[in-house]
């Protein structure tokens, strides 16, 4: 009988760059003030967003997740022709098809690299990098690019105070490569499909729903429990954590899933992302974009250990342990 030949599986993966993109035009709760029935005060008590970026109306979702990939592999130290595949994650393009990812490749000059876009909302960051570990593991590719970029504002009512508040447009990428030993951990991941329709878009004439409330408990609830368990399955212990990234969704969420792990063992130091405050909620973008920001104001450097937890519409979830770069 013959066998197939398959690619050699490598020891481990790791992050080898990063980069983030957000749109200039910065909008306050001021702002919002002046056109719908809200406050900055209001905004604050309930969100913790003080500003959030909106991309302009010739800006599209490409353009910011093409931005964001060259500042990751450029990062790297890689060029465009070393990228194996390119993976987007995103809920916000204006059609399902084409995708997003082969038109990036395209234009940042990684031609004819395998591409495709990831659909897990807000964890679709987290879903679409365990994927990209997973194809350079097993030697299907030696470099993935993998982004996660948003235009949320064009899904969102702008009347609606429930979901204008909260949600901004932004990209953020990583690259995935080979690693002498492992530095991206397992990933932990699932969904809670009978909560589907807490945060929906009807159809292609509707904006998005989100029912609040719903989505609050069972964040607060569920999602430590996923974000331990990544850090077990990595082989470490939560006092070994120095940094938590966690989609940035509401920073009263943040905050509460945050005491849950040092309740459980994580150390008062470990630095939390509140990337949140002036990026607003870019789903799929803002665990990327808010690691890249934390790495440039120095909460985070080389070699630190980083807990990510992705959650959001689905609903899905997914969380590991990475080495920051």
């Amino acid at each position: 009988m013959t066998t197939f030949s398959i690619p050699a599986a490598t020891t481990g993966t790791r992050i080898l760059g990063m980069g983030s993109y957000q749109p200039e035009t910065i909008v306050s709760n001021h702002d919002l003030a002046k056109v719908m029935d809200t406050n900055d005060e209001w905004i604050r008590e309930r969100v913790g967003i003080v500003n959030r970026r909106f991309a302009g109306k010739g800006e599209l979702l490409v353009d910011m997740a093409a931005e964001a990939g060259a500042k990751a592999i450029a990062d790297s130290g890689l060029q465009p022709t070393d990228i194996g595949a390119v993976i987007v994650a995103t809920c916000t393009m204006p059609s399902p098809i084409p995708n997003a990812a082969a038109q990036v490749a395209e234009r940042m000059g990684s031609k004819a690299a395998p591409a495709f876009d990831v659909n897990a909302a807000c964890a679709g960051f987290c879903y679409a990098l365990a994927t990209g570990s997973d194809m350079v593991r097993s030697g299907s590719a030696k470099n993935v690019l993998v982004i996660g970029a948003e235009k949320l504002t064009d899904w969102v009512d702008p009347t609606d105070r429930s979901t204008a508040i909260i949600f901004a447009d932004a990209a953020g990428a990583v690259v995935v490569g080979e690693g002498d030993e492992p530095a991206i951990g397992p990933v932990v991941w699932g969904s809670a499909g009978d909560m589907a329709d807490a945060i929906a878009i009807a159809d292609r004439n509707s904006s998005i729903h989100q029912e609040g409330q719903a989505v609050f408990r069972w964040a607060t609830t569920q999602i430590a429990p996923v974000a331990i368990r990544a850090v077990e399955l990595a082989g470490l212990e939560l006092s070994d954590v120095d940094a938590f990234v966690p989609h940035q969704a509401n920073l009263r969420i943040i905050e509460l899933i945050a005491k849950r792990l040092r309740a459980k063992g994580a150390r008062e130091d470990m630095v939390v992302a509140r990337d949140i405050v002036d990026s607003g909620n870019t789903s799929s973008a803002s665990i990327p974009m808010a690691l890249d920001h934390m790495r440039a104001a120095g909460e985070i450097s080389s070699g630190d250990v980083v807990l990510l937890m992705g959650f959001g519409a689905g609903l899905s979830y997914a969380g590991q342990v990475v080495r920051c770069p």
